[in-house]
C-alpha cells in the first residue's frame, strides 16, 4: 500500500510518500517547502499569504515528492491529510488538494489529527524506517506537545487513546518565543533566534515562571512575554542593543520556558505513573530543551529534529494507524481548526 501524506496546517507545505508492507511503514520521500522568508517581515504567519503559497506550492512539491519516492501518481493507494487543528484557510488547501487526487484516482482519504501526528512522529526511526515498539512497555505515557500554536500535556494510554490533562490558557510556548524575539528585535521565527543568542551566564536577568507551582497541568506564557516587554522598555537604548543584554534575556526566556515545561511534565508523570515521556512539536527541536529533559527523565522519546517541526512523514505514520478511518465519502473530510485530540 502506498500512502501520499499532506500537511498544510500552518505555513509549511509538506508532502510525503510512505509504503506499508508486511504491516511495517517506510517513509520513501518527505519534502517540506518553507514559507519563513515570506512571513518573517511580519513577525508571524499571515493565513491569507500562507494559503496562497500552499496553493502555488502543492502541485510543485507533489512532483518532487513522487520523484524522490520513485513511485508514480497512479501508484497511490490512499491520501492521508491533516484536517486540524491549524489555520482553517491553510487546512482547506491541503484538504481540497487531497480530494482532487482522491477523486481522480478513486482512492480513499484518511483524516489525520495534527497533534496525534506529532506524538507518532517519535516512532519514525533511523533511515526513515518505522520502528515497531513494544507498546505495552511504553504506556501509559505523558505526551508534551509544544509548538507555535500548542502547548499540551496528554495522557496516552495507547495509540488512539488520549486524554488532554492540561494546555496553555493563552500563548503557546512557541508563540512566546516568537513574541519575545520580536520585542528584542531578533526577528522570526523566534525559537531558533533565541536559542542562538542564549549563551550568557544566568543571573543577569530574572524572568517569571508563570504557573510553575499551580496545582494543575495548565500553562500560561503571556505573563513571561509581558515581563520581557517591561524589562526591555526599562533599559536604555544602548543597553537594549547590547550583545550582553540580548544574550542574558535570551538565556532567561529560554530557561523560564524549559523550567515550566519540565515541572508540569514531571507532575503529570508522577500523578499518572507514566512509563514514558513523549515530546513532540516544533519547540522539541530546541537543543537546550532536549538536554534538560533528558537529565530529568530516563524513559523519554524525542523525534528526530526533521520530524519535530511540521512535516508530512508524521502524517503518513498517523495515517498508518488510522486506516480504519479511511473513506471515499469525501464530503466528510472537512477542516476543523480547533480539533482536539
Amino acid at each position: 500500500m502506498i500512502i501520499l501524506a499532506i500537511e498544510t496546517s500552518c505555513d509549511d507545505t509538506c508532502l510525503a510518500v510512505a509504503r506499508i508492507k508486511d504491516k511495517k511503514l517506510e517513509i520513501l520521500s518527505n519534502i517540506v517547502s518553507s514559507q519563513i522568508k515570506i512571513h518573517e517581515k511580519y513577525g508571524g504567519v499571515y493565513p491569507s499569504l500562507a494559503k496562497r503559497e500552499h496553493q502555488r506550492n502543492l502541485p510543485l512539491v507533489l512532483i518532487k515528492t513522487l520523484k524522490q519516492s520513485k513511485f508514480s501518481k497512479s501508484s497511490i493507494s490512499a491520501v492521508a491529510v491533516t484536517i486540524g487543528p491549524g489555520l482553517e484557510p491553510c487546512l482547506w488547501t491541503g484538504i481540497n488538494f487531497a480530494k482532487d487526487i482522491a477523486k481522480e484516482l478513486n482512492i480513499p482519504i484518511i483524516p489525520v489529527n495534527h497533534i496525534e501526528a506529532h506524538i507518532l512522529a517519535n516512532f519514525i526511526g533511523s533511515k526513515s524506517k518505522f520502528q515497531n515498539q513494544n507498546f505495552k512497555k511504553l504506556f501509559p505515557a505523558i505526551a508534551l506537545i509544544v509548538s507555535g500554536g500548542h502547548t499540551q500535556l496528554i495522557l496516552v494510554r495507547g495509540i488512539g487513546k488520549y486524554k488532554i490533562l492540561g494546555e496553555t490558557r493563552d500563548d503557546a510556548a512557541g508563540e512566546c518565543f516568537d513574541k519575545t524575539a520580536r520585542i528584542l528585535g531578533l526577528g522570526y521565527p523566534g525559537g531558533p533566534k533565541i536559542a542562538k543568542h542564549a549563551c550568557a551566564k544566568p543571573g543577569l536577568a530574572q524572568m517569571p515562571r508563570p504557573m510553575i507551582n499551580a496545582k494543575n497541568y495548565d500553562f500560561s506564557f503571556s505573563g513571561l512575554k509581558t515581563a520581557v516587554l517591561y524589562h526591555f522598555k526599562s533599559q536604555t537604548k544602548k543597553t537594549q542593543k547590547s550583545k550582553k543584554y540580548i544574550q542574558a534575556m535570551c538565556f532567561e526566556i529560554q530557561q523560564a520556558i524549559i523550567d515550566v515545561l519540565i515541572k508540569k511534565t514531571k507532575k503529570a508523570a508522577l500523578d499518572y505513573s507514566a512509563k514514558t515521556i513523549i515530546v513532540g512539536g516544533g519547540v522539541s527541536a530546541n537543543q537546550e530543551l532536549r538536554k534538560h529533559f533528558k537529565k530529568e527523565f530516563n524513559n523519554i522519546l524525542f523525534p528526530k529534529k526533521e520530524f519535530s517541526t511540521d512535516n508530512a512523514a508524521m502524517i503518513a505514520v498517523a495515517g498508518h494507524y488510522n486506516l480504519n478511518k479511511k473513506t471515499k465519502d469525501y464530503s466528510k473530510i472537512e477542516a476543523r481548526a480547533n480539533l482536539k485530540i
